[in-house]
């Protein structure tokens, strides 16, 4: 017959303490947050009680008047038909730079170096006198009677110049945002699209371009609101029957250049604010799968898209390296 005899109790080995995190303190931020509201509160006061020149009842006003209203639509024509123009011709122009062909590229190189060298208004300047300089162009073989004369008439409609030269201008800034998002996708995806039997328009359309978008669609936004407020330089061709235009139009009726002036910002200010809330949804759409560093998105992410192996711990153990 045996005995056993137990032996000491162990007591387990303490754990390491527990961190406790202290936020960072910020005080200068309430007091700075705090001194700029007063700031604001007090011009705004200001504006509308002590600056008769304001004259907010005008602003009441005009702020609906069919006159204004109708130029905002306008404006808006304005603004979509030569977006619509300018990525079109952008994106043959980028094209054109990534090709190979060092003549299409040194025109493509050409157009954006004089169109993004001058200044827009001298520009729309020039469209708007160019039916003077060039009443017909002949279309055929230099020095021959072959060909046909092409009337530049339809030059002379302001409405039309002003899409013509706004799109000409943007598509310079149109073709570099193009192109640099085209160099934005790893040359890769191309090479395994095409080891899959993939056609060239298949590997532009299903892995090239939606890559690229993330890239060409939140600089494609500003110009699209850049444009917006571009359109108020037509008065160059000259075309006033935009929002600016007849805005400064009846001020000059009214001697309240003031009023209207605030008439016409809010209404640039509403048009912004509805493009900046489709941009927004624009970018949330082509950025799914992509691990980008958004202010809306809380969720922790793995960079690499690797999976953790088990028992290791995750980004979030306070542990760290030991």
């Amino acid at each position: 017959m045996t005995t056993t005899t137990a032996g000491p109790a162990t007591t387990p080995a303490p754990g390491p303490e527990p961190i406790r995190a202290v936020p960072l303190r910020h005080p200068w931020r309430n007091v700075i947050g705090v001194v700029l509201i007063i700031v604001i509160a007090a011009v705004v006061w200001d504006a509308a009680v002590n600056r008769a020149a304001y004259d907010w009842p005008a602003v009441g006003k005009y702020i609906f008047d069919r006159r204004i209203s109708e130029a905002a639509w306008i404006t808006l024509q304005l603004t979509l038909y030569s977006m619509v123009g300018a990525i079109v011709l952008g994106v043959i122009l980028a094209v054109m730079r990534l090709s190979p062909n060092p003549i299409l590229k040194s025109i493509a190189w050409v157009y954006i170096w004089v169109f993004r060298g001058t200044p827009v208004y001298v520009q729309l300047v020039f469209w708007g006198l160019f039916s003077l300089i060039y009443p017909q162009i002949f279309l055929g073989v230099p020095w021959t009677q072959i060909g046909f004369d092409l009337n530049l008439g339809f030059m002379q409609n302001a409405f039309i110049i002003a899409i013509i030269g706004l799109a000409l201008n943007e598509a310079a800034y149109m073709a570099e945002i193009v192109r640099a998002g085209l160099l934005s996708v790893d040359e890769g995806q191309e090479e395994a699209a095409t080891a899959l039997g993939m056609s060239w328009w298949q590997t532009m359309t299903r892995i090239v371009i939606p890559q690229a978008m993330r890239v060409i669609i939140p600089p494609t936004g500003n110009e699209v609101i850049s444009m917006l407020k571009t359109t108020s330089l037509v008065a160059a061709i000259p075309l006033t029957t935009d929002l600016y235009g007849v805005a400064r139009d009846i001020s000059a009726v009214t001697y309240t250049p003031i009023p209207l002036l605030i008439v016409a910002s809010l209404w640039y200010l509403l048009f912004t604010s509805l493009l900046m809330v489709g941009q927004y949804f624009l970018e949330k759409r082509f950025s799914r799968g992509v691990n980008a560093r958004r202010p809306d998105r809380n969720e922790p992410a793995l960079a690499t898209g690797a999976l953790p192996a088990a028992g290791a711990p995750d980004g979030n153990d306070l542990g760290g390296k030991g």
